[in-house]
C-alpha cells in the first residue's frame, strides 16, 4: 500500500510538473490529484524539494530507456545510428502530450546549479552527450569527443525549436545539419595528437 502512494505521487508530481511547471504546483495539488494524505506524503518524502528529485531521476531513466530502445529499434548499421537520434526525437515531438524537455524546463526553473534538481536536470544531459558519443564511437568517428557535444547542441536546440513551433520538423532541420557535420573529415593529424595525449596521460 505504501509503494502504491509513493508511485501515485510520483507519477501524479511528473504529470503535473511536466504540463504546469515545478514553481506552479505545490504539494497540496499533488495530494489533492493523487488521492495521498499528507501524513503519507511526508513518510516518502522530507518536501517538495525531494520529490522533484526523485520524479526527475525515474524520468531521467525512464526517457534515455526510451532513447536507446527506439534507436536499437530501427535496426540501422552502427554508422547511421548517431543520425537516428533525430528521427526518434521528430517521433516525440508530434506527441499531442510535448512540452519540451522537462530538464531544460527545470534547469531555467531551479537556477541554483547547487540545487538537487539542477543537478540531476545536468547529470541527464551528460548521459545522453554521453549515449551520442557511444554512438559515434561505434560508428567509427575518431572525432566522436568533439562532435557528441556538437550533436547535443543540436538535440536541445531542436527540442526548444519544436517547442516553439509546435510541430516536430526541427528535427528534420537538425538531423541535415548533423549530417553535415559528420560528412566533415576529421583532421588526421588532430587523431594523431589525440592518440599521442591518450598514451602520454595528457602530458604536453
Amino acid at each position: 500500500m505504501a509503494v502504491k502512494a509513493r508511485e501515485r505521487l510520483l507519477t501524479t508530481a511528473e504529470d503535473l510538473f511536466y504540463a504546469e511547471g515545478i514553481r506552479a504546483v505545490g504539494v497540496e495539488r499533488i495530494l489533492s490529484a493523487s488521492g495521498v494524505g499528507r501524513a503519507s506524503f511526508y513518510r516518502h518524502f522530507a518536501g517538495k524539494d525531494d520529490l522533484v528529485v526523485a520524479v526527475l531521476s525515474g524520468r531521467d531513466e525512464r526517457w534515455r530507456d526510451w532513447l536507446r530502445s527506439t534507436v536499437d529499434g530501427y535496426g540501422r548499421p552502427a554508422a547511421d545510428r548517431p543520425l537516428a537520434v533525430f528521427d526518434a526525437l521528430a517521433e516525440r515531438f508530434a506527441r499531442d502530450d510535448f512540452r519540451g524537455c522537462a530538464f531544460i524546463n527545470t534547469m531555467i526553473e531551479a537556477a541554483d546549479r547547487e540545487s538537487g534538481a539542477h543537478q540531476v536536470a545536468a547529470a541527464h544531459k551528460s548521459a545522453v552527450t554521453e549515449y551520442l558519443d557511444a554512438l559515434l564511437t561505434e560508428a567509427g568517428r575518431d572525432d566522436h569527443a568533439e562532435l557528441a557535444p556538437e550533436l547535443m547542441l543540436l538535440v536541445d536546440g531542436a527540442i526548444v525549436t519544436a517547442l516553439r513551433e509546435g510541430n516536430p520538423d526541427a528535427a528534420v532541420r537538425a538531423k541535415r545539419i548533423a549530417e553535415a557535420l559528420l560528412a566533415r573529415q576529421p583532421d588526421p593529424r588532430e587523431a594523431v595528437r589525440r592518440r599521442l595525449r591518450v598514451v602520454t596521460g595528457g602530458m604536453r
